[in-house]
């Protein structure tokens, strides 16, 4: 297993313009009634998958303290309601920040009891600045072009490579979007949500988040408790960790997932040759790593390759036996093409992922502050990676443009919230990125929810996942608003997790179960 590097003596101070704190996003909450959106256009966009999906797109104002200025267009998709009885419009988000929602919208639909979706107008949307919604960012294509400099800072030379990467992103972005970074964040987009909300006629909306889509219905809610109905939250961000804190927390986690990882290889070592003992094989996936920092497989997997190839797993771990796979014929039989496969499959990038790279920077360099001296990134990330190797300096880099933003930063929002009715909250107990202590963070501060637990369970995403009893409780929840009262500690209910995946008995392509489809609908970094 690696240790930690020596701290890299000398400093890098950051000067990319200075950092102010404000109260929040220019606009009052309820600036979005003052610009008055045109009814969606629907026109048929179905899909194999989705037969019955439908596309429109709507204005919202670039400023929404200026409603009368720019606009800027949000794409929309549908599956329409068909019972008698009708819910409203249930708006879902994927997360990230910067995940497309189209999708989405059919996924939850055909995922949902028949009974219980056909209530509801299951609205997907693209956020501003992501997929289908003009403009759409792409600050620096290619940015996670193989092969990157490794990354752990182990030489000032490496660091350097790589703050360079860092500052050069955060000037493309400033170059190309000047004009749209101070107004990309959560605030700006609770209020394009507002905007659909009045677009399709609702006095209240439903809605149903996931990961970084928690953090935006809760601002939402705060902002327009009075214009929410059903609040469904599925992995659930720790709002008084935003962003900073929030990241170098996953790393600890995600250390922990990937040593799980390597306990589950370690039952098969009769199907993966790698031995019993995790530790060992924990050693062997290091050494692996060093070896591909020299020899980068195919030109393409590096060292920095293989962690963007390995992280998926700590988030869904139907991944396991596919990265197992390539562990084990890299290191058993020199092979290096499952690994390229599996490098391919979970941690390329393309273009999607460069706009939804741009707009996660966009939104979270925007949210809150981060520090502006490299040196405090420096020291704190060392100190983590002394203890969580495996993603740490990964992550660092990650999201180290929010060092040289070209932009102000804006305060957190508090999401605290007495004025809501009933919201439902889903979390597993050993979820990497959003830790189990956020679940329980917005339980206490969202009066009167009730908050369902995946015991045992480290996976990411978790409703529509295939666990029943989950799903049992946000069906009786959408139905008809029904949340479970219980004492299981912080919990009103538990649910056992699913069974860890089996090795693979054929070679079936990835992403064919329900769980994997919904992880690749997900957005970046959770």
């Amino acid at each position: 297993m690696s240790k930690r590097a020596a701290v890299l003596c000398g400093a890098v101070v950051v000067v990319a313009g200075s950092l102010t704190a404000v109260p929040a996003e220019a606009g009052t909450p309820r600036a979005a009634e003052s610009f008055h959106a045109a009814k969606p256009a629907w026109r048929k966009c179905g899909t194999d998958d989705h037969p019955t999906l439908q596309c429109a797109s709507v204005e919202v104002p670039l400023d929404h303290s200026a409603p009368a200025g720019r606009t800027i267009t949000l794409a929309l998709s549908r599956v329409p309601h068909t019972a008698k009885k009708y819910q409203g419009p249930l708006l879902v988000n994927p997360g990230g920040p910067g995940g497309s929602g189209l999708t989405l919208a059919g996924f939850v639909a055909s995922s949902l009891p028949e009974k219980v979706a056909a209530q509801y107008d299951v609205i997907g949307f693209d956020p501003r600045g992501v997929g289908a919604s003009e403009p759409a960012l792409d600050c620096a294509p290619d940015h996670f072009g193989a092969v990157r400099p490794d990354s752990v800072p182990t030489s000032p030379e490496v660091e350097q490579a790589n703050l360079r990467r860092a500052k050069s992103f955060a000037e493309a972005c400033g170059r190309k979007y000047g004009d749209l970074l101070p107004h990309i964040g959560t605030g700006a987009a609770v209020r394009d949500m507002d905007v659909i909300r009045q677009a399709l006629g609702a006095e209240r909306i439903n809605y149903f988040g996931y990961s970084y889509g928690t953090y935006l219905g809760t601002v939402y809610a705060k902002r327009f408790p009075d214009r929410v109905r059903r609040l469904v939250l599925d992995s659930v961000v720790d709002p008084t960790e935003v962003w900073y804190d929030a990241n170098l927390n996953q790393d600890h986690a995600f250390n922990d997932r990937h040593r799980a990882f390597m306990d589950w290889v370690a039952k098969y070592d009769t199907t993966y040759r790698l031995g019993t003992d995790p530790e060992k094989i924990e050693a062997r996936w290091y050494a692996m790593r060093a070896d591909l920092k020299k020899h980068p497989a195919g030109g393409k997997v590096g060292a920095a390759e293989l962690e963007d190839t390995y992280i998926p797993g700590g988030y869904y771990n139907g991944y396991w036996p596919y990265l197992a796979e390539a562990f084990s014929a890299y290191v058993n039989d020199g092979d290096a093409e499952p690994l390229i496969e599996a490098y391919e499959n979970f941690g390329a990038n393309d273009a999607a992922g460069d706009n939804g790279y741009s707009v996660y920077t966009a939104v979270e360099c925007r949210d809150a502050s981060w520090p502006r001296d490299w040196r405090q990134w420096r020291k704190d990330n060392w100190e983590a990676y002394a203890r969580a190797p495996f993603m740490t300096w990964n992550n660092a880099w990650y999201n180290a443009p929010c060092a040289f933003w070209p932009a102000e930063s804006l305060r957190p929002e508090r999401v605290s919230n007495s004025e809501l009715p009933p919201a439902l909250l889903f979390q597993a107990t050993h979820d990497a990125a959003t830790p189990y202590q956020g679940g329980v963070t917005v339980h206490r501060l969202l009066s009167r929810s009730s908050l369902v637990v995946e015991s045992g369970s480290g996976n990411h995403g978790i409703t529509l996942s295939g666990n029943a009893c989950l799903d049992r409780h946000l069906a009786a929840y959408l139905a008809d608003g029904t949340v479970p009262r219980g004492s299981h500690g912080e919990a009103d209910a538990v649910c056992a997790a699913l069974p860890d995946p089996k090795p693979l008995t054929s070679k079936a392509a990835p992403n064919t179960a329900r769980g994997s489809t919904l992880h690749g609908l997900l957005g970046p970094r959770g």
